[in-house]
């Protein structure tokens, strides 16, 4: 067994001193880099490895609330966001406020070129998006005609205020005076119009075109100025108006535009 040992360490130190100087040289060098690596691990944030110190579990913590602090504002920061968040008008009701000025200032433009004496507008209160028009025309072959000539009545004055979504949304019409009788003019001087409802509406439609519909209903509907004593001088009223308003809406969107039953009004 001894005599077999001293063979192979004599066949080892035989390999060694056998062995290629430059393959020895070139062994050495290629294991030094590595060495290089392990030593400079420090300097690389994307090495990542464990032998790392930003890989230590002091240091992952730190990070780890670093990032909880980014992400989660302090309570100022979020106050101050909120509060401006407020101020600002978000973009859609931005938006929706231009067209409906440059719609309404269009139209209102159109109503006063045109100089037929069918309708005339005033603002109310210098508010574009509220206006008082008179009807000075309706069928003169008509009742409600002859009844403006025997009261002197020279217009039928209404008011039109305009959602912040118009055109896309209807306006809110209501009579204001004289006060009418029938007409399918209801109480407080609503009007029982389908295309005043949001499911009739179309925003093609013009205040024109909705007064000239309105002046043919009121002949239709066999609209009369009231003459009662007492009932004649009682001015309609807009809160009274929109519950009429709404009442007769829901009424119509649960038979449609027909005559409803006369327990439904």
């Amino acid at each position: 067994m001894a005599t077999l040992l001293r063979k192979i360490g004599l066949i080892r130190l035989h390999d060694r001193d056998t062995e290629d100087p430059k393959h020895q040289q070139g062994s050495r060098k290629a294991a030094k880099p590595a060495s290089q690596s392990q030593k400079g691990g420090t300097k690389h944030c994307g090495a990542g490895g464990d032998t790392s110190i930003l890989g230590t579990p002091e240091i992952k913590a730190k990070r780890a609330s670093d990032v909880r602090e980014k992400k989660a504002p302090g309570k100022e920061t979020a106050a101050a966001t909120t509060a401006a968040a407020a101020a600002a008008p978000a973009p859609n009701r931005q938006h929706c406020t231009q067209v409906r000025t440059r719609r309404l200032m269009k139209e209102l433009q159109e109503i006063r070129r045109l100089g037929d004496n069918f309708i005339s507008v005033e603002l109310a209160d210098d508010n574009l998006y509220d206006w008082n028009v008179k009807l000075h025309q309706v069928d003169k072959d008509s009742a409600l005609w002859q009844d403006m000539k025997e009261t002197n009545t020279e217009f039928i004055l209404l008011n039109v205020t305009f959602p912040d979504n118009f055109p896309f949304a209807p306006p809110f019409m209501r009579v204001l005076a004289p006060r009418l009788e029938n007409g399918y003019v209801l109480d407080g001087g609503a009007i029982c119009m389908e295309l005043l409802t949001p499911r009739g509406w179309s925003s093609a439609y013009t205040v024109e075109a909705v007064m000239r519909q309105f002046a043919a209903s009121l002949v239709k509907g066999q609209g009369r100025i009231c003459r009662k004593a007492g009932k004649s001088k009682k001015a309609f009223s807009r809160k009274e108006a929109e519950a009429t308003f709404k009442s007769l809406v829901k009424t119509h969107e649960k038979y449609g535009w027909v005559s409803p039953p006369v327990s439904d009004g």
